[in-house]
């Protein structure tokens, strides 16, 4: 384990980036590939040349935008990491877009992070970090267009947004606790600094939930809490 360990902190992590806007893309490469633990390996002007591309580099991270030709970021994501990929890829989307279906359309299609474009450099290079690292990075305001998206499914339900899952077992009240901040958009190592608690802690509390509740990754962890109203009790 130690090993395995080392040696992904010593290699770069390999980036495909996915948008039609070329000025996008090669702003996106020249700042991801100035970070000494980034390295971008591929570039797709479409979605089908993202899955493409991805399936044939199996990068660690794919970023991808939502309004593509051929096929759209949605698509390519459930493509990539949906619930019927077997290996699953870290999937983030970075758009212009924030409606509500796109937020919720991504996240339950199996992105591990949503990220606007406006939200600067700096962040995105957070984002990839934490989808490399297993982790998630949602944008703030994003958090509060997926609270609204899925009130309102719950409120209404509708095919694309199944009611919230009942856990296998009853969550303790520190798992709970773990629960809302990642509903917050809390990272691994804020929820550790916020509880008092080790990160070790805090991912075994994770993995925990995630077995309760049959959940693929944290971001199906936060949607769940946000439909269940667990992420705004307490």
């Amino acid at each position: 384990m130690t090993e395995r360990a080392t040696t992904e902190r010593d290699r770069p992590i390999r980036v495909l980036i996915a948008d039609d806007q070329d000025m996008v893309r090669t702003g996106f490469r020249f700042f991801l590939d100035a970070q000494p633990d980034i390295t971008v390996v591929a570039e797709a002007a479409d979605g089908e040349q993202a899955v493409a591309l991805a399936r044939e580099t199996r990068p660690d991270v794919c970023l991808l935008d939502i309004r593509m030709p051929k096929m759209d970021g949605l698509e390519a994501t459930r493509l990539l990491a949906g619930p019927e990929v077997p290996d699953p890829m870290r999937v983030v989307v970075v758009t212009t877009f924030d409606l509500d279906e796109y937020v919720y359309g991504a996240l339950r299609g199996g992105a591990c992070g949503f990220l606007l474009k406006d939200s600067g450099p700096t962040l995105l290079a957070e984002a990839v970090r934490a989808a490399a690292a297993g982790d998630s990075l949602v944008s703030p305001s994003v958090t509060v267009r997926l609270l609204k998206h899925v009130t309102a499914a719950t409120a209404t339900p509708a095919p694309a947004a199944p009611p919230p899952a009942k856990p296998q077992e009853p969550l303790t009240d520190r798992e709970l606790d773990v629960v809302r901040l990642v509903a917050l958009g809390r990272t691994n190592a804020e929820i550790a600094a916020d509880l008092y608690v080790s990160l070790s802690t805090v991912k075994t509390h994770l993995a925990s939930v995630q077995l309760k509740l049959a959940a693929r990754n944290r971001v199906e962890i936060a949607a769940w809490a946000w439909q269940t109203g667990v992420a705004s009790a307490g």
